[in-house]
């Protein structure tokens, strides 16, 4: 680079300003005046002295320093949750106080804003152990439980911070019923004692943890008003000296994370049991309309985010007619029933099933053409056994999920070979390395079986140890897709194993097969937080229903105490 200079006009300055001090103060004589040429004058006048005035030195300017901003002190409380404490990161020039006083700025509760003006909406939940029958309560019998004045058996847990939080919302708790534990023991505390729940930041949810309801809402749902939820806690910075009321808003407009619960990382996945539209099922289609079956639980089947359908029967252009009974159990549908699956919305359908080629391996072909035609996605089978067995991975609001799926059960001319479609065999050792593979690249993985059929609460010995097995190598969720009597739960850590959700669709009308579990799964950010347990039950061949408060809870107790746990909310 070529640099040119340039002249400063500082240096006429400085010689002016140096003749400027020649001057300055001297006295200076003036010519003498000589008479015109011939004339002798021969009086000398004395020279004539003239005074100049002198000009005061004026100095140069210099350059005058930029004071550096004094720093403005930030007060967070020693009771904010960990979360905010975490996520602020305060730009110049804010900086952390060490006291509250002299703090310009302070972090407070403000419940008497409206959440757009908070600064924080920070949410809570108010969780029970899993197997609780409980599924909500109102908030007036919250606050009843928090100040001791109603007749509740429920005691709550909760760490230091949330309950500094909680009494300058609700004023100082009854401490016969709200109790303070260490953070990380809560959960361990609660699954021990009966009747011991817990409220904790949205982000601490756990899957060992069932969500209560607080007036019908919970921050699982899809697009909860936080305003409206009675567990979201609302801060502000708020402004002490003049000088944090003249920059509180600088400190606004900083760009820090303003919540623990952001809709935008939120992701729900519906997992459902047996569909077979065959028979007595197909029959009501046929006369009722195809959407018959959906009516009852549209809404649960359109919440998701990813609704799962495991469909066992391939459609077929040469499917016999439906009627109600059928020797034998070779299973076809009528091409036009995929408009139930489109009426539900189904983003993903399992190809587990033992019945996907009883009418040959081409009506399976077709039927993968049908679903690519509409982007339906598919895993657990496939055009060849290459396909069959590779995972399905998915990308929703920053959650990464991969399903595989396998056929335990066979038959063996059901599974996909070399060149020809068909369901995936079970390759254990193959599963679990994927399983591995995928947790390192951030992927979270969900396993499903087809594994031999048992009517019984559980499935058979051999069933429990593998799902167990894929629990154990990483998988977050592990559910049996197999199952027309629906089975019980277990925990493998922090995984969740289903061993069976009964059936959906399907017309199975016996006391146990009319039962139904629908599973749905929340993801956030990243993480498994834990599952949603919906129970129906089927009506007139086809149709399920959501079941009633006193079905549900005779569900629920069977199941928990086959799977043996202690129910936390029974004697």
């Amino acid at each position: 680079m070529i640099l040119h200079k340039s002249f400063s006009p500082l240096i006429p300055n400085i010689l002016l300003a140096s003749l400027g001090l020649l001057l300055a103060g001297c006295s200076v004589l003036a010519q003498p005046n000589f008479a015109p040429t011939g004339r002798l004058n021969n009086t000398v006048e004395p020279p004539a002295v003239v005074e100049l005035s002198a000009t005061p030195f004026q100095p140069l300017p210099t350059a005058t320093a930029t004071p550096t901003p004094t720093s403005i002190q930030v007060w967070l409380p020693e009771w904010i949750p960990t979360g905010i404490a975490s996520a602020v990161q305060l730009p110049a020039p804010f900086v952390f106080a060490k006291s509250a006083d002299p703090a310009d700025i302070h972090l407070e509760i403000r419940e008497n804003i409206a959440s757009d003006d908070a600064d924080f909406s920070w949410v809570y939940a108010l969780v029970a152990p899993f197997p609780t029958i409980t599924d909500g309560i109102s908030v007036d019998e919250l606050q009843q439980i928090w100040s001791g004045t109603g007749d509740f058996s429920q005691q709550i847990l909760l760490d230091e911070s949330t309950l500094a939080v909680f009494s300058r919302v609700w004023g100082e708790p009854n401490l016969s019923k709200i109790r303070v534990a260490n953070r990380d023991d809560l959960l361990e505390i609660a699954w021990s004692e009966k009747f011991t729940w817990a409220i904790l930041p949205f982000e601490e949810i756990a899957p060992r943890w069932k969500v209560i309801r607080i007036g019908g809402l919970s921050p699982f749902d899809r697009g909860l008003d936080l305003s409206a939820y009675p567990l979201t806690v609302k801060f502000s910075w708020q402004g002490q000296t003049s000088t944090g009321q003249a920059t509180v808003s600088d400190l606004r407009n900083a760009g820090i994370a303003s919540t623990n619960r952001d809709e935008s990382k939120l992701t729900r996945v519906l997992l459902t049991g047996v569909t077979a539209l065959v028979r007595s099922t197909a029959e009501r289609m046929e006369t009722m309309g195809i959407d018959y079956p959906i009516g009852d639980v549209l809404p649960w089947l359109l919440d998701a985010d990813f609704t799962h359908i495991s469909n066992e029967v391939s459609f077929n252009d040469q499917c016999p007619p439906a009627i109600p009974v059928r020797l034998g159990t070779r299973f076809c549908s009528d091409p036009k029933y995929v408009e139930l699956l489109e009426q539900i919305d189904v983003e993903i359908v399992e190809l587990t099933g033992n019945h996907l080629v009883d009418y040959g391996r081409e009506a399976l072909s077709k039927t993968l053409e049908m679903y690519r035609d509409r982007d339906i996605l598919t895993y657990g089978g496939g055009a060849n056994l290459n396909a069959a067995l590779q995972p399905l991975v998915i990308e929703h609001n920053g959650n990464r999920i991969a399903f595989l799926g396998c056929n335990r059960a066979g038959p063996p001319s059901d599974w996909a070979t070399e060149d020809l479609p068909g369901s995936a065999p079970c390759d254990l050792e193959l599963m679990a390395s994927q399983i591995q593979n995928l947790l390192e690249e951030g992927i979270l993985p969900i396993v499903t079986f087809q594994h031999y059929e048992l009517d019984d609460t559980m499935p058979s010995r051999q069933a429990q140890q593998e799902m167990q097995k894929m629990a154990g190598a990483g998988a977050v969720i592990v559910s049996g897709s197999q199952a027309h009597f629906p089975h019980g739960f277990a925990f493998i850590g922090d995984s969740f194993v289903h061993y069976g959700l009964g059936n959906l669709f399907f017309d199975q009308m016996y006391t146990f097969n009319r039962r139904e579990f629908l599973d749905r799964h929340i993801f956030y950010n990243g993480r498994y937080l834990g599952a949603e347990i919906l129970t129906a039950e089927l009506e007139d061949f086809a149709r399920p229903r959501p079941m009633t408060d006193n079905e549900r809870t005779r569900m629920l107790t069977t199941y928990f105490e086959v799977s043996g746990w202690q129910i936390n909310d029974q004697d």
